[in-house]
Formats: C-alpha cells, sequence, structure tokens
C-alpha cells in the first residue's frame, strides 16, 4: 500500500504545475495534501477512483488539508478540539489504522505564535495517544519542524528560528518517546542532504538548501507493516516536494 503526503502551497496553482499527472503516474492508494488554500467548491478538477475529504479554513487562501483515498474510510474527522478554524487535521479511521493529514501551525518570525504551536503540539499528542490505543496510527504531513541537525543544511544559524526552535523540536522528541516512529530515520538514520522543503529565495532548492520537515510518524504498534519511507525531491510544483510511506 503506497501513502503519499504533500504539501503543494496552493492546489490550484500546484494542479497547474504537475500535480494531476503526478497523481496518475504514481497512483498512490491515499494522498494527503497540506496548504491546499481553497474551499472544496472552488475545484473545477476532480480525481477519478478517489473519494475525497477537505477540511478548509474559515479564512480564504489559508491553510487546508485534504485526502484522496481510493479506500472509503470507516469514519471522518475534522479537527480537535481548541484548534478548528484553520483546516489543520483531517482524521480517517480504516481497518487496520487512523491516518492523521496535518498541517501544523508556524511559529512564526521571531516565534510570535510559539505558545499556539505549543497547545496545538500539546492537544494533537494527545489525541494520538488516544487512537493508538484503539488501532495503530499513521501521522502524516507538514509538521513545520526539523527534528535534528542533520535535518535541515544549516543548522547551527538556524538554532531559536521557527522550525528549528529548541521548543519545537522538544514537542517532536517529547511524540516520538509516547511510542511513535519517524519512518523516514527509522529505515535512513544517517542519511544527509535528504530535505522535503526548500525557500524560494537564493536558489535554495537548486542548491538543495533545504530542511525535512514533511514527515510519516507511526505509531510503534505498526512497526511491522513499515516496508519503506521515502522524500521525493525530484517533483516538483511546490515549495515541498511529496513524502511518501509504503506499508504491507
Amino acid at each position: 500500500m503506497k501513502i503519499i503526503s504533500w504539501n503543494v502551497n496552493g492546489l490550484r496553482a500546484c494542479m497547474n504545475k504537475g500535480f494531476k499527472e503526478f497523481l496518475e503516474s504514481e497512483n498512490p492508494d491515499i494522498i494527503c495534501v497540506q496548504e491546499t488554500k481553497m474551499q472544496k467548491e472552488q475545484a473545477n478538477f476532480n480525481f477519478e477512483g478517489y473519494y475525497e475529504y477537505w477540511n478548509s479554513a474559515e479564512k480564504k487562501g489559508y491553510s487546508g488539508t485534504a485526502i484522496f483515498t481510493k479506500t472509503e474510510p470507516i469514519s471522518v474527522t475534522y479537527n480537535i478540539e481548541n484548534h478548528t478554524d484553520e483546516g489543520r487535521l483531517i482524521i480517517a479511521e480504516y481497518e487496520n489504522f487512523y491516518l492523521v493529514c496535518c498541517y501544523t501551525p508556524n511559529a512564526q518570525p521571531e516565534l510570535k505564535r510559539i505558545d499556539y504551536r505549543m497547545q496545538f503540539e500539546d492537544d494533537l499528542r494527545n489525541h494520538l495517544k488516544k487512537l493508538k490505543e484503539i488501532k495503530p496510527v499513521i501521522l502524516c504531513g507538514d509538521l513545520n519542524v526539523a527534528h535534528k541537525p542533520i535535518d535541515l543544511k544549516n543548522p547551527k544559524q538556524n538554532i531559536g528560528n521557527p522550525g528549528y526552535s529548541y521548543e519545537e523540536r522538544g514537542k517532536m522528541t517529547e511524540l516520538l518517546s509516547e511510542g511513535f516512529i519517524d519512518t523516514f530515520r527509522y529505515f535512513y538514520p544517517e542519511k544527509e542532504n535528504a530535505y522535503s522543503w526548500w525557500s524560494y529565495r537564493s536558489n535554495a532548492r537548486a542548491n538543495n538548501v533545504g530542511w525535512r520537515i514533511d514527515y510519516f510518524i507511526v505509531s510503534d504498534n505498526f512497526e511491522e507493516c513499515l516496508e519503506d519511507s521515502l522524500i521525493l525531491p525530484e517533483v516538483m510544483g511546490s515549495d515541498h516536494c511529496p513524502v511518501m510511506l509504503i506499508i504491507k
């Protein structure tokens, strides 16, 4: 089974930059999308063979998530308590696991939104732990944090910056210590220069000056189902590239 996650930085824009062609060529069982920046009713496209689930932000042109899946979920819920207006979460229940598509809030320059970010992290982690008690969990999406120095090109220069602050990295450590697995590092613990996001400035992508901030994280009771976890940096269309999880 192949699951893909991609922050498309505006789905309508990405549709003109190869999204549909990518979907057709990869033919995933499920694709989770972050930063759709649109309402479902604004779409003039559909994806044949996929059920569609959208969670759009109340603010137009901002945030938003979507799941396109060949298998109809048992149930789908949106958001968690205290975080309902930015379209940041979709939780789809399947027979053997929960799939959580997440677009974690950015802490913003000078960490202006760090308090909200910390609350979101705590509430999400607590919810994931509750789900894990029922069945295994797959969390995917743009989690807006490079966890370790290996996960970004210039760690020393970025200490304390959004996405590499001690607070954000600490929350990722806390999640992993609660029985969750960073699947890319599970398979490739020492792999360097593996990034999923690049700034549009200073030819960052061409020079591979990037950050790994897009993840597939699974609960440890799903470990035996893991086959591979991949980053697809050759795929263009956004400032992020897709990431992929292959499971038995």
